[in-house]
């Protein structure tokens, strides 16, 4: 089992930043990558960026990129969001995720995040 636990949301103005950390433990050797998600008020959910063990990057959504920049810390077993120039449509609750056997099988209780104009 794996267990993924968010922190670092917020309330901020347009135009300031945030970090998202996800805290991973258990057996998370099993994972093949981790993604970051979100879901704005009234949307699906959607994948924001993923990075897998071997530190590839996925493609980011196109609505953040250049804003947006995931990372890995194998050391402290957390992978990172740091969100730049928000913009109220990023509001929403963030979740990370875990994927194994091609299937995103492990969730975090998510992180909100509100971006005031």
């Amino acid at each position: 089992q794996v267990q993924l636990v968010e922190s670092g949301g917020g309330s901020v103005q347009a135009g300031e930043s945030l970090r998202l950390s996800c805290a991973a433990s258990g057996d998370i050797s099993r994972l093949q990558m981790v993604g970051w998600f979100r879901q704005g008020p009234g949307k699906p959910r959607e994948l924001i960026v993923a990075i897998t063990s071997g530190n590839r990057i996925t493609s980011y959504l196109d609505s953040v990129k250049g804003r947006f920049t995931i990372s890995r810390d194998d050391a402290k077993s957390t992978v990172a969001l740091q969100m730049n120039s928000l913009k109220p449509e990023d509001t929403g609750d963030y979740f990370c995720s875990g994927r194994e056997s091609n299937s995103w099988a492990y969730w975090g209780q998510g992180t909100q995040v509100t971006v005031s104009s």
